[in-house]
């Protein structure tokens, strides 16, 4: 092979795109919809967070639960029967992001939507029961649901039933960035002209005794049983890991020319994404920051903007040690000082599959409202964190573009550049 034939072939970039985001559906331990979940994030309402029953002798055996959402009450018995709850927190954000954009499914070219949804685990509790009911009573007491409640794309699969749509449905696993990576192939399937509308962002829950048991063997969750609610602590000096929780986070994005063309209320723009690999680790991030850097200036460039036009940044902020340094680091380097930053899993929880999702509709808020969420328990903030994270209270601050960047186990990183319209 001579060196001209090895030499990398590098295409050139796409002409900027920007999707417009008319419609957020919320589901979170903040609250449940739009209005409430808002309000407990900008607030600082404290998660609820009391020890549950399943978790009963691990060292977390608390969790951030949803509590003011009774799927059962809003779909019906029969219908929620058909979900595990990570697919019922979907249809219920779905529905009122669909609402929230002024689309009627029963008119719409169904053949032109698509749904997109990230999740990490699917029905990861309802396989817990299973697996227990057929180690204690045998093969005959499994569910025949076993295979449909259980499997990643049950949120995407769902959605779809739900409301009719006839176009791409796909479901996204890739770890912690799951919701991230979902709303930029979404971005990606409207560029392309596949869709006029996809509904997508990432939906979690994950209450199950396996998965916090290994996660407490990891040492990734917080084990600050005094105290379940301020747990966790993003960039504080004191954090020791995550809280799970659990929620769904769903946009509605459209081809600019269909927002345009129904007269549609533009909320903000999903302007760039990008998205990279580590290679480094199945669970830690590269120790320099160089994967998220990666997806980072990718999604910069892929917007057409510059580090300097970034004025907030809902990070990924787990709330762990090396996370949090090496996220920030990385922010510092690329964004410089300037930019407020956040990390709304203080009250949500970290919520796995479904952050990206749930913190890209934070941030979408935050463009619209400009104010920028707290960090709500960040008591000491740690020295080596060099940035300006809003701490405690809510601050209000005119910024027109904003940065939603996401790490997962495995290495896969992403992130999101959104303006206001």
């Amino acid at each position: 092979m001579t060196a001209a034939a090895a030499t990398p072939y590098r295409r050139a970039p796409l002409a900027p795109f920007a999707a417009a985001v008319t419609g957020v559906g919320l589901v979170t331990s903040a609250g449940t919809g739009v209005e409430a979940a808002w309000h407990g994030v900008t607030e600082g309402l404290a998660p609820s967070a009391a020890p549950r029953p399943e978790l009963d002798g691990l060292p977390c055996d608390f969790f951030y639960s949803v509590t003011d959402c009774d799927p059962a009450a809003v779909l019906g018995v029969a219908t929620q029967r058909l979900m595990d709850r990570f697919a019922q927190f979907a249809v219920i954000a779905a529905r009122e992001a669909v609402a929230d954009a002024g689309l009627d499914p029963a008119v719409w070219d169904s053949g032109r939507v698509g749904v997109v949804i990230g999740s990490a685990h699917g029905g990861l509790p309802f396989y817990d029961e299973q697996a227990a009911a057929l180690a204690a009573r045998g093969p005959r007491r499994v569910s025949p649901k076993l295979a449909p409640l259980s499997v990643v794309n049950g949120a995407a699969s769902s959605v779809s039933l739900d409301l009719g749509v006839h176009g791409p449905s796909q479901a996204v696993s890739t770890a912690c960035s799951s919701g991230t990576v979902a709303i930029g192939t979404a971005h990606q399937m409207l560029r392309s002209g596949a869709c006029d509308i996809v509904i997508t962002g990432g939906a979690e829950s994950t209450c199950a005794r396996l998965l916090i048991a290994s996660a407490c063997s990891l040492k990734a969750v917080s084990t600050r049983r005094e105290d379940p609610a301020a747990a966790c602590r993003p960039f504080d000096t004191h954090r020791d890991g995550f809280v799970v929780g659990e929620g769904a986070g769903l946009l509605v994005l459209e081809h600019p020319d269909h927002a345009r063309a129904r007269g549609a209320t533009v909320r903000a723009r999903v302007n760039g994404y990008g998205a990279s690999s580590d290679a480094h680790s199945a669970v830690a991030p590269d120790p320099d920051g160089l994967g998220i850097e990666r997806a980072l200036r990718t999604a910069l460039a892929d917007a057409d903007l510059s580090p300097a036009d970034v004025g907030h940044v809902n990070a990924h902020g787990t709330s762990t040690l090396s996370n949090d340094l090496i996220e920030a680091t990385m922010l510092r380097r690329v964004l410089g000082e300037s930019p407020l930053v956040t990390s709304t899993k203080a009250m949500t929880g970290h919520t796995l599959g479904a952050a990206g999702g749930i913190e890209a509709a934070l941030t979408v808020l935050a463009l619209q409202h400009q104010l920028v969420p707290p960090t709500v328990n960040l008591d000491a903030p740690d020295p080596q964190i060099p940035l300006d994270v809003v701490a405690k209270e809510a601050r209000a601050a005119a910024f027109d573009c904003a940065v939603k960047t996401s790490l997962g186990f495995g290495g896969h990183n992403a992130a999101l550049v959104l303006t206001r319209p």
